[in-house]
């Protein structure tokens, strides 16, 4: 099945982590150019062993036309592509996605005229040719060769250069990788040997620390961290289906995130900025875990941050902000209801379901079909729909500055004159405050409370696990939005019906209207799940009414299990094969993520 994955260029970070790294600001206290000078030629001297190895075994597989050979020349070479993973994902994020990227097309579109599909080639694609029913040789040798002139070039440009926060930077995204795709199988499709790869990924990290053990002032951080890395490759060793995903990121994962912290605090690190994730997080599902500014292109407008949040919230319950004065953000997005309004369309003015607002912030790109950057922007295309406010900006901004409260609210918190963006920017403001990370799960995983039942525990685990719907639903978020970098926000093509008794392929072609790319029909964004209990109906038109259905129409394979010529979906699986005990252990487990604030609403 040729299968395709959306990965739309996500807005940069004011200052992002290129090639081969990088100049920044110095920590407080650095090694002496002579030891920064010896330790980085030990990490690049590691680093480029595993290349060259990796290499050679590719050039093996090349070479040989015995297909058990070539399993296991191809096992090799993805050990050693996979010991690289926490340096190379590090130094060169685009190059280390291409080469472990699935075995969908690649689609990168930034205006009508400059639309670009790639053919995926790396190693999820050689392990899915290699297992193929029937293998294609020439097929083989064409991806093997590509991968071999990728790695190679990579090779010959290596330049390793780490200041110390770097190094805090890579051990931190390694662990949240391991947590969030690595143990969920999301690269290993045929294999499904990602715990044992998770192994080697450990090893690289306990290898890094052996390089940087003089910088610690503080022998029991170091021990205790490597010691802590050591129980995790333990852990690891372990089928995956039984794996207990939950135990592992409360016991493994939340440990070495407060021992990295410590490591930070004992090497005296100052850092120059912050990506997604938080440089002081200490857990993995926590308001503290995730840098709220990173998702936003406005950083500057942070001052008096509650007070605009305030304002927001006012417009966002106003109805002057509609042509007819009938309709208010609050219409179609009601507290009670996890900011949904319970219907599948609303009153026939819509065609698409009312999203969930809650942690609608930790995005990259905003409505189904992805055709918005921001939060700001995504306001601008409310205003500009004739079937919702259906009034544009500037006359929203004249009624507004006719207000005397508005006005005044407005003169005293934005000094500026930008008076339209400063109206977008505090309903986006009262938007992004929407995220507790209090649900029973959260204050379970995080050791506030000891309620959740075996068969919640259960159900995360198969979330995690077997039934791969963290593949595409990505912890702590739960959403489409890919870490550790949290830079790509996911579409994907299901196959949805137009109901759930009328079991036709929905109309709706979703980011196909953006640009018109054919290869995009029917593919939406992949929304959060958190507060999933209290957001139905569900899918893009609201074709379910229930989570068991939801469930059960993966269950049976999406929209070719309905029977439906799908050539391009993109689930990871025909059919997952879920006992009806399962299904309803994924179900408790997601009524789990309600947060605290809905869970006494009706």
């Amino acid at each position: 099945m040729n299968n395709i994955l959306f990965l739309i260029r996500a807005k940069t970070y004011t200052i992002g982590i290129c090639l081969l790294l990088i100049t920044s600001i110095a920590c407080k206290k650095e090694l002496t150019k002579t030891q920064a000078t010896s330790t980085n030629k030990r990490i690049e001297s590691l680093y480029t062993k595993e290349l060259d190895i990796c290499i050679n075994y590719l050039d093996s597989l090349s070479a040989s036309k015995n297909i058990k050979n070539n399993i296991d020349f191809y096992k090799k070479a993805r050990e050693h592509f996979k010991t690289i993973e926490p340096i190379l994902a590090f130094t060169d994020q685009n190059n280390y996605k291409s080469l472990n990227a699935p075995n969908f097309l690649q689609i990168q579109e930034e205006d009508p005229t400059d639309i670009k599909i790639r053919t995926p080639f790396g190693f999820q694609v050689i392990e899915e040719l290699l297992f193929a029913p029937k293998t294609d040789p020439l097929k083989i040798h064409e991806i093997v060769s590509i991968t071999k002139s990728r790695l190679k070039l990579i090779r010959k440009n290596t330049r390793i250069n780490f200041k110390n926060h770097h190094i805090i930077w890579l051990i931190r995204n390694q662990i949240v990788r391991i947590a969030t795709t690595g143990i969920t199988g999301f690269d290993s499709p045929v294999l499904g040997q990602s715990l044992l790869e998770c192994q080697y990924t450990y090893k690289t990290l306990i290898n890094l620390l052996d390089i940087f053990q003089d910088q610690f002032k503080s022998k029991r951080v170091y021990t205790d961290l490597k010691k802590a890395f050591q129980t995790s490759i333990n852990h690891l060793n372990h089928d995956f289906d039984s794996f207990d995903r939950y135990a592992f990121i409360k016991t493994n994962t939340d440990a070495q995130l407060k021992l990295l912290v410590e490591v930070q605090k004992d090497w005296n690190v100052n850092f120059p900025f912050e990506m997604a994730l938080s440089n002081t997080m200490t857990s993995l599902f926590s308001p503290d875990a995730l840098n709220l500014n990173y998702f936003t292109d406005f950083k500057s407008d942070t001052i008096n941050l509650k007070q605009k949040e305030f304002l927001g919230k006012k417009l966002f319950n106003d109805k002057m902000l509609s042509k007819n004065n009938d309709l208010a953000c609050v219409s179609c997005h009601i507290k009670d209801k996890a900011f949904t309004d319970g219907k599948a369309v609303f009153d026939n003015r819509q065609t698409r379901n009312s999203p969930t607002l809650p942690y609608s912030a930790y995005q990259q790109l905003y409505f189904m079909d992805a055709r918005s950057g921001s939060l700001e922007g995504q306001i601008v295309g409310v205003a500009n729909n004739h079937n919702e406010f259906n009034l544009p900006m500037d006359s929203i901004a004249n009624r507004i500055k006719n207000n005397p409260e508005y006005n005044k609210l407005l003169d005293s918190l934005y000094n500026n004159a930008r008076f339209e963006f400063n109206i977008r920017h505090a309903i986006a403001s009262y938007v992004r405050s929407l995220n507790p990370f209090n649900s029973k799960f959260d204050n379970n995983i995080n050791d506030k409370k000891s309620s959740l039942s075996v068969k919640e525990k259960t159900g995360f685990n198969l979330f995690m696990g077997k039934a791969a719907c963290a593949t595409c639903h990505f912890p702590p978020l739960f959403n489409g939005t890919v870490p550790p970098n949290f830079n790509t926000t996911e579409l994907e093509i299901i196959g949805v019906p137009e109901t759930k008794e009328n079991k036709m392929l929905d109309d709706d072609l979703g980011g196909y209207y953006l640009f018109n790319t054919k290869a995009r029909k029917g593919a939406f964004k992949t929304p959060t799940i958190r507060n999933i209990e209290k957001t139905a109906p569900y899918m893009h038109n609201g074709a379910y009414t229930t989570l068991e259905e939801v469930i059960d129409f993966y269950n049976d394979g999406g929209g070719v299990g309905l029977g439906f010529d799908l050539p391009h979906q993109t689930l990871p699986f025909d059919n997952l094969d879920l006992s009806e005990e399962e299904q309803t252990s994924i179900i408790a487990f997601m009524k789990t993520l309600t947060d605290e604030v809905y869970t006494n609403t009706k």
